[in-house]
């Protein structure tokens, strides 16, 4: 299932769940699974072996996945997070917040 209105690199609002109101930037977006990266969302700790890498071991802190549904992108002018709607401008299809008129 793919969600058009948010991609990588956008500026995103979490609207439920444990992290509603924090913003971050999308690092990355898996659209077959409806999930995105957020920075500094959702972050989860994973114990680690001792290796090469990590010769000590221990804890790693690091972002998991959020639903794409929990989130909306965030228009700085508004200060809040939009609704997005895909509008034909000449040639190509752009996105548009419904409400403030803001182009992303």
């Amino acid at each position: 299932m793919s969600i058009a209105r948010i991609k990588t690199g956008d500026e995103v609002v979490v609207i439920s769940g444990e992290y509603a109101g924090k913003t971050g930037k999308v690092e990355k977006v898996d659209p077959k699974a409806g999930t995105a990266v957020v920075k500094g969302v959702n972050m989860v700790k994973k114990a680690v072996r001792r290796s090469q890498e990590n010769p000590e071991g221990g804890f790693v802190e690091f972002e998991a996945p959020i639903r794409l549904c929990k989130l909306m992108p965030w228009d700085e002018s508004a200060k809040k997070g939009v609704r997005v709607s895909r509008v034909k401008e000449g040639d190509t299809f752009v996105r548009k917040a419904k409400g403030t008129g803001r182009v992303f």
